[in-house]
């Protein structure tokens, strides 16, 4: 299988840090990344009229940016299987984005965080948010500001057992077959309290993962989820956290407030945000 990957960039350290966090993970395996840059021109007189010339330049500059990624990229893999191409637009992150994924089938979408810093403790970030709220066609992986790539020996999959787990699960597979990670379960109640629906729904998952080195576990003691999987996270060396964004889900909860030290959430790993296929 080839994966193609859309990296989107504003050139900063955040986005280069989920290029090379993006180009390990799937350092062994036959891909296509596809770094993207959306160009806007801010004009804040806008009474002013600005000409052509002036805009021309700086649209070259950032073209000239955007192929010096790629060659950077190039010169960080080792896998004649990883090719390379750029994407440039104009318009929003989220045009740009959406584009891709149409014209080239995009599997993964690999963005940079801002992290949790600063008086506000802002988690995601405006870009972040937006792409959350609006991306329905591929997995978006977030990742920390300057998080050091390690080995995903393990992943985190958080779940209320709620729903029937359809096309969605398939894309926790196929991260956890990169490095045959194991797979932490996550239910944040205790086992007896589930209903006849909820059992039924983890015997599927049961199924649906059986080829995989699985692990159930469950946390009763918690009033808040956004605590009890920081806790998880930290106390079992969890590498990446995987969720789907159902409506109403923890997701949905968690971009509503950007002020992270209320919400108790502090990811200091990759999250992986799976869209529900409705």
């Amino acid at each position: 299988m080839r994966y193609h990957l859309l990296v989107p960039t504003d050139f900063s350290e955040n986005a280069w840090s989920a290029a090379l966090y993006a180009l390990k993970l799937y350092a062994n395996k036959p891909c296509t990344f596809y770094f993207s840059h959306a160009w806007t021109f801010l004009n804040s007189g806008s009474r002013t009229h600005i000409s052509q010339s002036y805009i021309d330049p700086l649209i070259e500059e950032a073209k000239a940016q955007l192929e010096a990624v790629k060659e950077k990229a190039k010169q960080e893999s080792s896998n004649n299987d990883h090719e390379f191409e750029t994407i440039f637009s104009f318009g929003s992150l989220m045009d740009s984005i959406e584009f891709a994924n149409k014209e080239h089938n995009i599997d993964l979408v690999v963005m940079g965080t801002k992290g949790a810093t600063g008086a506000k403790k802002l988690f995601l970030g405006s870009n972040a948010v937006t792409v959350i709220n609006r991306v329905r066609r591929a997995p978006l992986l977030l990742v920390p500001k300057k998080s050091r790539y390690e080995t995903p020996k393990k992943i985190l999959f958080p779940t209320a057992f709620n729903r029937f787990f359809g096309e969605e699960i398939k894309r926790v597979k196929q991260l956890a077959e990169l490095h045959l990670s194991s797979i932490d379960i996550l239910h944040i109640n205790k086992k007896e309290t589930l209903s006849e629906i909820q059992n039924s729904n983890l015997e599927s998952l049961k199924t649906e993962l059986e080829d995989f080195d699985l692990n159930f576990n469950w946390m009763s003691d918690y009033n808040s989820k956004a605590i009890a999987i920081t806790d998880f996270i930290k106390d079992n060396d969890i590498n990446i956290l995987a969720m789907i964004n159902y409506e109403h889900s923890f997701i949905e909860n968690l971009v509503k407030e950007p002020i992270i030290k209320k919400l108790g959430f502090h990811s200091k790993i990759p999250f992986m945000i799976i869209p529900r296929i409705d």
